[in-house]
């Protein structure tokens, strides 16, 4: 029986940014150098298959620091750790390495700037999410606000209306934050804003990307965890659009095939947390039950790449 005739549009950029690539560097370069275990704060990125890839290798994942002991060597996240963490770590006398993402540490010394010339912060981002957490946590308790919706603005009590600074979580949907941002300077005139824009390149790039398939594609296949910020971003971004039906999967087995019945053409993208891998895995998936012609659509290059600490280059 001949396969339906099916266009898969395959969006560019998709998948690991050099943030991502770095932490995971680092663990494996850790690795390396001080052999199993070594143990990590956290997941390392937010993608189960590249967790239980370096699990296999030797890696530890714990949620606080009390559970590592103090002679072995820790990694905290891509995603960042408030001052604490650090501060904990140097008091246990502990090797640690932070892997958290050079364009996440840009944000904390904003923070850390605004605060040091007495501005009060307001933070947009998403509740409970690990750099939430990690970037609130670098000024005292009380110092950093959250809003996480334009609806929040309205109701944010700061200390003096004139002397705030804001920053934002790097995996936002950049529209969604674009509208925070203009209710914040609405109701606060005087509010300082960061030099460049605290979304990262990356998850700019993949969304950009998003929106130039979406009117092509009858369905979109986020691949990507459902713990990632910047996937499920992807997800919304994809169905605002005009994408009609846009699913978030980890791996090819995830995919509801009865969602997708009667399409003619499926987008496919990756947050920058899941591999290459599992992209490939799921266009096989799809090519296996459709004559899938595939048209990249590109919307920029990227070739940024970021070091990884001193410590571990003697190893490269």
């Amino acid at each position: 029986m001949s396969k339906t005739p099916l266009t898969l549009y395959l969006a560019a950029p998709r998948g690991f940014c050099a943030g991502v690539d770095r932490a995971i560097k680092i663990v494996e370069m850790a690795l390396q150098k001080w052999g199993a275990p070594v143990y990590v704060r956290h997941e390392i990125v937010h993608n189960k298959f590249v967790v239980d890839g370096l699990k296999a290798k030797g890696a530890v994942f714990v949620e606080e620091l009390h559970e590592c002991p103090a002679d072995r060597p820790v990694i905290f996240s891509a995603h960042g750790v408030p001052k604490s963490v650090p501060a904990e770590a140097a008091a246990r006398r502990m090797i640690y390495l932070d892997a958290t993402c050079p364009l996440v540490s840009k944000v904390h010394i904003e923070a850390q700037r605004h605060a040091d010339n007495g501005l009060q912060m307001i933070m947009i981002g998403h509740k409970d999410h690990p750099e939430t957490i990690g970037t609130m946590g670098q000024l005292p308790e009380g110092e950093v606000l959250l809003v996480e919706t334009v609806l929040d603005v309205a109701t944010v009590q700061v200390r003096d209306e004139t002397r705030i600074a804001f920053v934002t979580q790097t995996t936002l949907s950049v529209d969604d934050t674009a509208d925070i941002v203009a209710a914040l300077k609405t109701r606060f005139p005087a509010i300082v804003g960061p030099h460049k824009e605290d979304i990262c390149y990356a998850t700019t790039n993949r969304q950009e990307a998003v929106k130039a398939m979406a009117p092509y594609a009858d369905a979109m296949l986020v691949v990507g965890a459902p713990n990632s910020s910047n996937s499920r971003r992807l997800v919304e971004v994809g169905a605002k659009a005009g994408c009609a039906y846009a699913q978030l999967v980890q791996r090819a087995a995830d995919i509801d095939w009865r969602a997708l019945k009667g399409v003619n053409s499926i987008g496919v993208t990756a947050g920058a947390s899941a591999p290459e891998e599992l992209i490939d895995e799921v266009i096989d998936a799809i090519r296996q039950r459709y004559d899938i012609t595939i048209r990249t659509i590109e919307t920029a290059v990227e070739n940024v790449e970021f070091k990884v600490p001193r410590t571990l280059r003697a190893a490269e």
